[in-house]
């Protein structure tokens, strides 16, 4: 049978089965093509494309032949493998699809899959720094760079875009995501989905797209990694599915589950996430693949007994694809013989699994990845470090500039550049990069190098951590050594400036990073205070995966620019803002506490039976007695090297009805002297309903480019769509009442109006 040709069996079993194809399959090449294979596949052959491994042996050295090793290696042989991941470039790629494509009894190529979370080799943004960038062409261009790398590297699927909503700063998986917005969240889902998979999935430039991680794992309790969820119906509906529906939407071609439980159910063995919603309700036609082990993992949840348990309870959940728990691979046949679980469902979810196969073109060339002259070509281009540089300048957010410290002045200035991340090249990277090489980073003492008006002198200060950070193991934060600090206080004396750079390492954020302080880590507070004392002049560049809470920093610290960990460009971005070569324009995804006995804390909040009544006696309203409720920054928040006026709110009319479409009209005046771009921004209150509404929604924004003193009149509308909700009748609608319209450059708005929606339908 080896010798026959896969093609040659398809095109028998075709025509053997014409007579009975559907109308769908007809009418669809695919689905015919996927038919007819799985028509002479066997039970084994069928639960083996159900199986992921993780690359296992170095693949350019001899094959394995005993232990654990070995017998993945039989099983890639034997046709028991459908993915395999973290096998990167074309040579790797190409041994491993060889011996699936001509080893194998049926020849099915492999998908090859990889975490490209914000670039391949060469490293945009972090992605909640993206989201930073409100703008959904760049936010899709660097997923595009990514995927062209990585592609040319031999991969066809990514584990991206992680579109989990979070409010809570403590969870490190917060660097990977868009924050803390349903709205700006769906947006950003489908921007990444669409730049992953552009318009043609069989380009070999292009890779298959995964939402992660369904559902709820932003949510985890006390910010804590993998831990518990627990979270209502309508937190579920409104807050959390959104993103998820709109990468669907987007055309995403897989899903993967994830490490929480949700009502009690892990996430893994979660059927109504998985069926009823996702493939029922949505009616999903890509596949689901479990996060790292996380079918063998409901055993420790103590919701199955045992790996057979595990992998009945998986499948029947809607779990497609087991990624490295080898208990399909283990289990299934078994299941399936002694009737536990139908072969129906097992059909089912290779269908899935094989037609991605076919819309990526790997039956047509298992090998269409696996080019070296392409690979050479695109990998590092300078074309996709000028993309990712353009990512990296839209990413910054300027939280605080008082007395017009920034944009520097380009020469004659004598300046200190401090601080434990000042020419760091590896943190910059941000986690997640795993393909990227360390010290590839542009520092920012070399990106303000690279402008020569100025002197700079420059001091670490303090270490941030000791020993070589690593993605696999604790990072030890330095505390103890303070040699430099002196060297630090000396250099900053008598400067015109002092640029300190300072925030995490890249790899104290990210998986398994849960932090249950944001301070700045170690040493820096105290460095950055002894500096303070000698130069008031200070601007505190933070480089960070997360939120932080930089209170001491507000209230002292003239300028303050979130810069994130920025990716490969990082230090060119970074200098060509503080030089005002580019003015910031970024504004906050995700709102900054002032302490973490703050959080959970976001803007989209719901009102309390006893809310704030502003009245000074008042005692019994929800708050603390030792802080204000409030943020330091607030979700939205960005400051410009300009001014901008919002002016002359009005709507076409006072009430709206069923499909009607309502304007909403006002002034944005730029009232400084630099040309600049507001990220205008609309939200909304629905006052009384079935559930209780936030206080405020986002749900519209515009960016605008305005020169000094230009007004522009801005035009955004608000449909049925903008005002639904799933409502207590557990469908998604607009319910009749009022409602309040919110304009201005933040979540904390300067202009409002009302309107009054009538649904004449429900």
């Amino acid at each position: 049978m080896k010798n026959i040709s896969l093609l040659f069996i398809l095109t028998a079993v075709f025509f053997s089965c014409k007579k009975e194809a559907t109308v769908t399959s007809i009418n669809d090449p695919i689905t015919t093509k996927v038919d007819s294979l799985l028509a002479i596949m066997t039970l084994e052959e069928k639960v083996g494309q159900m199986n992921q491994y993780n690359g296992f042996w170095n693949v350019t050295g001899p094959a394995p032949k005993e232990g654990d090793a070995a017998a993945r290696y039989d099983d890639l042989r034997n046709g028991r493998v459908g993915s395999m991941l973290n096998v990167t470039g074309v040579e790797e790629v190409r041994k491993v699809q060889k011996i699936a494509v001509e080893e194998s009894r049926l020849g099915i190529p492999l998908i090859i899959g990889f975490d490209v979370i914000h670039g391949y080799k060469t490293i945009s943004p972090i992605p909640l720094a993206e989201a930073a960038s409100w703008n959904m062409e760049l936010i899709r261009r660097s997923a595009e760079v990514a995927a062209r790398e990585a592609a040319a590297s031999g991969i066809n699927w990514t584990f991206a875009p992680m579109v989990d909503i979070s409010r809570d700063a403590r969870w490190g998986r917060v660097m990977e995501g868009a924050g803390e917005d349903p709205y700006l969240g769906s947006l950003i889902a489908a921007a990444r989905v669409t730049g992953f998979q552009g318009d043609d999935l069989s380009s070999p430039l292009t890779i298959a797209a995964c939402a992660k991680h369904f559902a709820g794992y932003g949510f985890s309790e006390a910010g804590r990694d993998y831990n518990t969820v627990d979270v209502g119906t309508s937190t579920l509906y409104n807050t959390i599915l959104p993103p998820f529906k709109a990468a669907k939407e987007a055309g995403v071609r897989t899903f993967m589950n994830s490490f929480n439980i949700l009502n009690g159910i892990p996430a893994t063995g979660n059927a109504l996430l998985q069926r009823d919603i996702l493939k029922g309700d949505w009616d999903f036609s890509g596949f689901v693949v479990s996060d790292w082990g996380t079918i063998d993992e409901m055993i420790s949840h103590g919701y199955a007994k045992d790996g057979k348990d595990a992998a009945l309870k998986a499948i029947k959940a809607g779990s497609d694809m087991d990624m490295e728990s080898y208990h399909y691979l283990n289990h299934l046949k078994e299941l399936v013989e002694n009737g536990a679980v139908k072969e129906g469902l097992i059909d089912d979810a290779v269908r899935r699994i094989l037609r991605l196969k076919f819309e990526l073109g790997l039956f047509d060339d298992p090998y269409k990845y696996c080019d070296p002259e392409r690979e050479q070509e695109i990998v590092g281009s300078d074309e996709h470090h000028a993309a990712v540089l353009e990512m990296a300048k839209n990413s910054i957010v300027l939280l605080k500039n008082e007395n017009d410290l920034l944009p520097l002045k380009k020469e004659g200035l004598n300046i200190a550049l401090i601080g434990p991340l000042a020419d760091d090249k590896t943190s910059p990277l941000g986690n997640w990069r795993i393909a990227a090489d360390d010290s590839t980073a542009v520092s920012v003492l070399e990106g303000l190098n690279a402008y020569d008006g100025n002197r700079i002198t420059h001091r670490q200060g303090v270490k941030l951590i000791e020993g070589t950070p690593s993605f696999t193991r604790e990072t030890l934060i330095n505390t103890t050594d303070r040699s430099g600090i002196s060297q630090a206080v000396a250099a900053a004396r008598g400067k015109d400036a002092v640029i300190m750079v300072l925030g995490e390492h890249g790899f104290l954020s990210g998986e398994a990073r849960s932090r249950a302080s944001l301070d700045l880590p170690g040493l820096q507070q105290e460095l950055l205070e002894a500096v303070y004392k000698v130069n008031k002049n200070v601007i505190l560049v933070l480089m960070n995966g997360r939120p932080l809470t930089i209170n001491w920093a507000d209230k002292n610290i003239p300028a303050i620019v979130e810069a994130w960990q920025l990716g490969s460009e990082s230090g060119h971005a970074i200098a060509q803002v503080l030089y005002g070569d580019h003015t910031p324009s970024g504004k906050l995804p995700m709102t900054f506490p002032k302490d973490v006995g703050q959080l959970p804390l976001y803007y989209n909040y719901m009102n309390t039976g006893r809310p704030n009544t502003n009245n000074p006696g008042e005692v019994f309203w929800s708050h603390y007695i030792d802080m204000e409720n409030t943020p330091l920054y607030p979700f939205g928040h960005g400051l410009s090297y300009t001014s901008f006026k919002y002016d002359k709110l009005k709507i076409s009319k006072d009430s709206i009805q069923d499909e009607e479409v309502l304007e909403v009209s006002f002034e944005l005046t730029n009232t400084g002297e630099r040309t600049g771009t507001e990220t205008a921004q609309l939200y909304i209150r629905d006052h009384v309903a079935s559930r209780t509404r936030p206080v405020k929604e986002l749900k519209k924004f515009m960016q605008v480019i305005l020169k000094p003193g230009e007004t522009q009149t801005i035009i955004m509308t608000i449909s049925e769509e903008d005002l639904a909700f799933y409502t207590d009748h557990n469908r998604w609608q607009a319910e009749t009442g009022n409602f309040s319209i919110f304009i201005g450059g933040s979540s904390e708005t300067s202009l409002d109006t009302s309107f009054y929606y009538k649904n004449n339908i429900f």
